[in-house]
């Protein structure tokens, strides 16, 4: 339809306007960073930017504590339109803060939202009637928030899903790879480690047995696969036989149906530890895997051609990413994108140099600007029909794609 470049102006407008307001809502969040699930300062946070706007329907603790939902437009009741969300994130990781930038991401949401809105609001000809989802998406760096909305049918309704993850570099899609997590267990029996150790069943000895044993595993995993932990639990004292040891593995593979080939050799190596020291082994996994990210060629190219009208280079693309988020699963429910953004610094993601930088107003420059090449590709699937269907029709030749 034609206006598209006029609602594109508008958006950006009115993105250029909030955004002292869009920095303040991000700072906020990266000076109290909270942990998965945990994120109550976040939450209220971002429900009061989306309340001040009465036009902005908001549901706070959103089928989880702290998600929340605000949704502007759609039709009436029955009435057939197009929901597009836009997703933000907002945990912080242990120790270091928001060393990861999902301040940032809760920006670029906020920012992409309030900006399509402007663009859309004052139109009367578009294609289909539109209505504007913002998800709050708890606790991506531990359980998978996302997972759990995708279960309580949160994205039932949503035709098409937009947000962005800082990074080293611009870039409209890069491969990033499943992911399980494994808690394992070994139950052995405590004794005096040197007047009786002959009665004892060292559960030190399996922790360290299994950690060598995937050691050894490495040397014959495909060069994309990964795996790696760490030993949680390893005894209480040094004269006392460790009754109990626990560790915790990742597991990564770039497609997640290679994910039960993995995890079947990683249970041998756990299981052999077990039988090797006459211990009792648990093997738990706590959550969901989380999925590979489905490409969607239509909207990756609509982004980066938005993307460098606005001044956005997007450098050759690496060819592999060892990356995960729970993003991937919901490119398995909607058609959607999730590109990454630098921010102005070669630090790397959680590290506390990655914190510094997320946290500082250079980025913010970056961070606006991949919010309005997200608003402007919305604008684009919006406003044309055969976009939005070839959109579609991605969507499902990369899932059958991914199930052969």
């Amino acid at each position: 339809m034609e206006g598209g470049q006029q609602m594109k102006d508008a958006l950006q407008r009115c993105i250029d306007a909030r955004k002292e307001e869009l920095h303040s809502l991000s700072r906020d969040i990266w000076s109290r960073p909270e942990l998965a699930l945990n994120e109550t300062y976040a939450h209220d946070r971002l429900v009061r930017f989306f309340s001040e706007d009465p036009t902005w329907t908001v549901e706070t603790h959103y089928k989880l504590p702290t998600a929340f939902r605000a949704s502007w437009g759609g039709g009436g009741e029955g009435e057939q339109g197009l929901n597009v969300a836009f997703l933000c994130e907002y945990d912080a990781l242990p120790g270091i803060g928001h060393a990861c930038g999902h301040n940032l991401i809760a920006e670029v949401g906020a920012a992409a939202a309030v900006g399509l809105k402007a663009a859309l609001e004052n139109q009367t000809d578009l294609p289909v009637t539109v209505k504007i989802t913002v998800l709050g998406t708890p606790a991506e760096e531990d359980v998978g928030g996302k997972i759990d909305l995708i279960q309580a049918g949160a994205f039932a309704d949503v035709d098409l899903v937009f947000m962005a993850h800082p990074a080293q570099q611009d870039a409209s899609f890069l491969p990033t790879v499943a992911l399980d997590g494994v808690t394992v267990k070994y139950h052995g029996k405590a004794s005096h480690a040197s007047a009786y150790p002959w009665e004892g069943v060292n559960a030190l000895d399996a922790a360290v047995l299994a950690y060598n044993n995937l050691s050894a595993l490495r040397q014959q995993l495909k060069p994309e696969w990964r795996l790696h932990g760490i030993i949680k639990h390893g005894g209480v004292k040094p004269n006392i036989i460790p009754a109990y040891t626990e560790l915790e593995f990742y597991m990564r593979t770039p497609l997640v149906q290679d994910l039960c080939e993995l995890k079947a050799k990683a249970e041998a190596c756990f299981r052999a530890a077990a039988v090797a020291t006459g211990c009792r082994v648990e093997i738990i996994y706590p959550g969901p895997a989380y999925y590979n990210i489905l490409p969607n060629a239509t909207l990756a190219n609509l982004y980066e051609n938005n993307g460098k009208a606005l001044g956005i280079q997007f450098p050759e693309q690496p060819a592999s990413f060892s990356g995960s988020t729970d993003f991937g699963n919901v490119s398995f429910v909607v058609p959607g994108i999730h590109p990454f953004f630098y921010i102005c610094t070669d630090a790397l993601n959680h590290t506390e140099e990655y914190t510094e930088a997320a946290g500082a107003e250079k980025a913010q420059l970056f961070t606006l600007r991949t919010a309005k090449a997200l608003a402007m590709t919305a604008v684009d699937a919006v406003c044309c029909p055969a976009l939005l269907r070839q959109v579609r029709e991605d969507f499902r030749l990369a899932k059958l794609k991914q199930e052969n």
